[in-house]
């Protein structure tokens, strides 16, 4: 099972107002797992950066100025995310503005079902306590120190090691869920017809040298037949 969790940064609340994505980070996880694989950019807004988003995120004109317009890597970041589940912090605003830019794009919108929004499952799990992600990093005992400001990817990377901590911990399962149905934290698992591993069609071939297996036979002959590898 596939899995991306996102975050990204604008230049403010409503893409409708005409604010804009001006940063987007992603990690991979495959069942529950991360696998080094990231995809990050800035992206040039074509617009002024308010002093409220700035405050926030640090990006401001003259650093996104030679950076690329999402048209020109928009098919890229649908490359990278293809057909995964999305895991995002307060999913309906990242979403909002992701199809928003999607759409002047001409690219097909990624649809809400596919948004697993760890805000929400916070709330759930933890009512009446706070649910910011550095409240969240808090009460996993998860280091973000380097979190001075808003930044996607760091962001991203967090958020994952928090998602983990949601569903049960990290390695749910061992990472053998391969069904998206199997395995713990996931709507409708069944642990009972969770993914096993099958049997090798062809054994491993052995790693020794007939020079090293015979070092030890006479290694182990050299013990006497008291020696417990000769019983």
């Amino acid at each position: 099972m596939r899995e991306i969790v996102l975050d990204t940064e604008t230049t403010g609340l409503e893409p409708s107002d005409g604010h804009r994505v001006v940063e987007i980070g992603a990690v991979e996880l495959y069942n529950h797992m991360p696998t080094g694989r990231t995809w990050h950019q800035y992206i040039n807004p074509a617009r002024p950066m308010p002093e409220e988003a700035f405050a926030v995120h640090g990006l401001g004109d003259d650093f996104l100025r030679d950076k690329p317009l999402f048209a020109e890597i928009g098919a890229k970041f649908v490359e990278f995310v293809g057909d995964a589940r999305l895991v995002i912090h307060n999913a309906g605003f990242d979403m909002k503005f992701l199809n928003w830019e999607l759409k002047t794009c001409s690219l097909a919108p990624l649809p809400m079902v596919r948004a697993i929004d760890t805000l929400a499952m916070a709330r759930k799990k933890y009512p009446g306590a706070p649910a910011t992600l550095d409240a969240l990093c808090r009460r996993f005992g998860i280091d973000n120190s380097a979190r001075t400001l808003h930044g996607a990817l760091l962001d991203s990377e967090i958020l994952a090691e928090v998602y983990l901590e949601l569903i049960g911990g990290r390695q749910p399962d061992f990472a053998l869920g391969a069904d998206p149905r199997a395995g713990r934290g996931v709507p409708g698992g069944d642990r009972e017809t969770a993914w096993r591993p099958a049997p090798r069609p062809h054994p491993l071939p052995p790693r020794l040298t007939e020079a090293e297996r015979a070092a030890h036979e006479a290694f182990v002959a050299a013990m006497g037949d008291k020696a417990l590898w000769s019983r």
